[in-house]
């Protein structure tokens, strides 16, 4: 059977943002952000991160359905392995967060979330380099994620 590349890359999309949007609807929303914690420098207005999300996780969805498309094979299976297993962990960073306010944990997960984007963007790498490319602004912006995360745990 063929794999359609438009159904694929859709049902990546929505998959990807469906679980971004689920993380957010369990985590109580950004009102904790908005005006219970200190937050540090540079932190972006609350209205920043739905939109930032929305578009990295569209990025992801179709780096995703990129990798879904090319030919079987073991480095293949790897990286939708670990596109699936840091989206797991991605989604429970949220709710860590804001839900629980366990800052400090959240930090260490969100540590974990990165070296697993990392290395999802390198096994990503071996079988499409565009779609590693687009990984790019999801390292850098959840790196960014840990400065704001790492500042909210010491102000708070």
């Amino acid at each position: 059977m063929r794999k359609k590349p438009w159904l694929a890359t859709l049902s990546f999309i929505l998959l990807t943002e469906a679980v971004g949007g689920l993380s957010a609807l369990l985590s109580g929303g950004m009102e904790l952000y908005e005006s219970g914690i200190q937050k540090p420098p540079l932190s972006p207005p609350g209205i920043v991160f739905p939109i930032v999300w929305t578009i990295l996780f569209a990025l992801l969805g179709i780096g995703a359905a990129r990798i879904y498309l090319a030919p079987d094979s073991p480095e293949r299976t790897k990286a939708l392995t670990l596109y699936f297993v840091q989206l797991a962990v991605n989604f429970f960073w949220s709710i860590l967060f804001f839900r629980f306010e366990a800052f400090g944990f959240a930090l260490l997960w969100l540590i974990l979330l990165w070296i697993l984007i990392l290395w999802m963007a390198d096994a990503f790498a071996q079988v499409d380099k565009w779609a590693s490319a687009l990984q790019i602004p999801y390292i850098l912006w959840v790196a960014f994620a840990g400065y704001l995360n790492f500042g909210v745990w010491r102000l708070n």
